[in-house]
């Protein structure tokens, strides 16, 4: 690698480290092709991005962004799961992990917190930024749907009682 493709690298890095949510720094442990390959579709598919990366160009990377306090953590063959959503990295990767024991999830951060591997975990089990936009959307609707059956309501029960009266008459 040239001192222009490591620039180029140390800035891609940067980048990731400057929009990123959260971050989730792995170590493979031998992974084939095949299974590097569904890892980085299901990051993929959960609007995230995967990256090998040298260590010494990571160290350069982090430095100046929130995430400066994972510089320890790049030790052995690493990797970098990112995403813009905190929840979403952290769901395919410990998904993944959950499938075979050549990765192993060494830690990351949100933000300037650095998590341990149980906070990553931990992490995953939340719901992702679309869940909790649909709950919130769910619990603003309830008071109006409720508002409009109680409206309506009063007037089901009077034609309700017009029509038993109808038939009697009958």
């Amino acid at each position: 690698m040239d001192r222009s493709q490591k620039a180029e690298s140390v800035a891609f890095l940067n980048g990731v480290f400057s929009e990123a949510g959260a971050v989730v720094i792995t170590r493979n442990l031998g992974m084939t092709v095949a299974q590097s390959t569904v890892l980085r579709n299901k990051i993929r598919e959960a609007g995230a991005t995967y990256k090998v990366a040298k260590n010494s160009l990571a160290k350069l990377a982090v430095a100046g962004t929130d995430y400066e306090g994972l510089g320890d953590l790049f030790t052995g063959p690493t990797a970098i799961a990112a995403s813009a959503d905190p929840v979403a990295a952290a769901k395919a990767v410990v998904e993944f992990a959950k499938t075979t024991d050549k990765i192993e999830i060494v830690g990351g951060a949100m933000g300037s917190q650095v998590l341990n591997e149980a906070g990553i975990r931990a992490l995953a089990t939340m719901p992702s930024l679309d869940e909790l936009r649909g709950t919130l959307i769910g619990l603003i609707q309830a008071p109006a749907t409720k508002i409009a059956q109680l409206t309506t309501a009063p007037a089901a029960k009077l034609a309700r009682v017009f029509g038993a009266y109808a038939k009697e008459a009958a």
